[in-house]
């Protein structure tokens, strides 16, 4: 069914990975998708592969419609050009921003267990320049687009890394930052119909860290060694634009605006699983938690639907 036939949605960062995800499930839901990044082509000695025309390609095949537009978040003139265009060629119209462009997966991945100090100054700029910053210049952007006609989405994806201490500290820092902008952005939007929300996705098979994992293996010390089980069972790229189209079609979502979601939350209750039919593991499940701290034995006898309550979660991110 097309769900979302005649809306109009940006994705940032979609040439491949989650943004991806999102944006193969907006357009096959029947939404007008912009997306963004900085590779137009993939080039033939790239090591991961993905770029805008791939994304595009895979979207229309599905029935979507799908307008890439490279753009790089570094750079603020980028984005507006981006913004611009949409306003110009949809009179106006923008009904879903999702904020999902990231730039420091490599960095993290190649400074894992090294202490900030001993990072180069340059760590933050380049872990929250993009997936911080660019976040609210975007949303600016598309306020500036939805407030008048008092309706719209702006998602961003965040992480489980904005609660407690996850990869490095700029890492944490960022994504907890994306949380509040949700909080706050929704203070202010809420008297206009704007809905701001903060999604945490799980451990996501993308095309990255897959081959990250593949290529360090045997290197125990390394981040995807270390997650290797955890990530083994993640979500596919797509699971996340499931979520995405489920808040795109909820009509109640103001009800939500301002808050977390955890995607496999979002998946039972709006009733979806992910392209392999399963449903991933939820961080929330005592299974989940249980397994990750290395009792797998312990957690197979556990049954999936014991889950932590949410304010019990909250209270490992307390600061006082």
């Amino acid at each position: 069914m097309k769900t979302l036939a005649g809306k109009v949605c940006i994705v940032t960062g979609a040439t491949r990975g989650i943004g991806r995800g999102i944006a193969l499930q907006l357009g096959e839901a029947g939404a007008t998708v912009y997306i963004t990044g900085r590779t137009l082509t993939t080039p033939k000695d790239a090591d991961v592969s993905g770029s805008l025309t791939d994304t595009a390609t895979e979207v229309e095949a599905r029935g979507g419609k799908c307008i890439p537009v490279q753009c790089d978040h570094s750079k603020d003139e980028d984005v507006e050009k981006l913004f611009d265009r949409v306003g110009r060629e949809q009179d106006g119209r923008l009904d879903v921003l999702v904020n999902n462009a990231y730039a420091a997966v490599n960095d993290i991945a190649k400074n894992f267990r090294v202490p900030f100090w001993e990072q180069g100054q340059d760590m933050w700029d380049r872990v929250n320049n993009v997936g911080l910053r660019n976040h609210y210049i975007c949303s600016v952007l598309a306020s500036r687009m939805m407030v008048p006609r008092k309706q719209g989405l702006i998602i961003n994806i965040s992480s489980i890394g904005g609660l407690s201490y996850l990869f490095n500290v700029p890492y944490g820092i960022g994504k907890e930052a994306c949380d509040r902008m949700a909080k706050d952005c929704s203070v202010e939007l809420k008297r206009h119909n704007v809905a701001f929300i903060s999604l945490w996705p799980g451990a996501v098979k993308t095309e990255t860290v897959t081959r990250f994992m593949d290529e360090e293996s045997e290197t125990k010390n390394s981040m995807f060694s270390k997650f290797q089980e955890t990530f083994k069972n993640g979500e596919s790229v797509e699971y996340a634009g499931k979520c995405v189209v489920g808040l795109a079609t909820d009509p109640n979502i103001m009800k939500k605006s301002g808050r977390i979601f955890i995607s496999t939350d979002l998946g039972y209750e709006y009733g979806f699983v992910d392209i392999d039919s399963k449903t991933p593991p939820n961080p929330r499940q005592i299974k989940f938690l249980v397994a990750y701290s290395g009792a797998s034995w312990l957690a197979s006898l556990i049954p999936g639907f014991l889950k932590i309550p949410l304010w019990v979660l909250a209270l490992v991110g307390n600061k006082f």
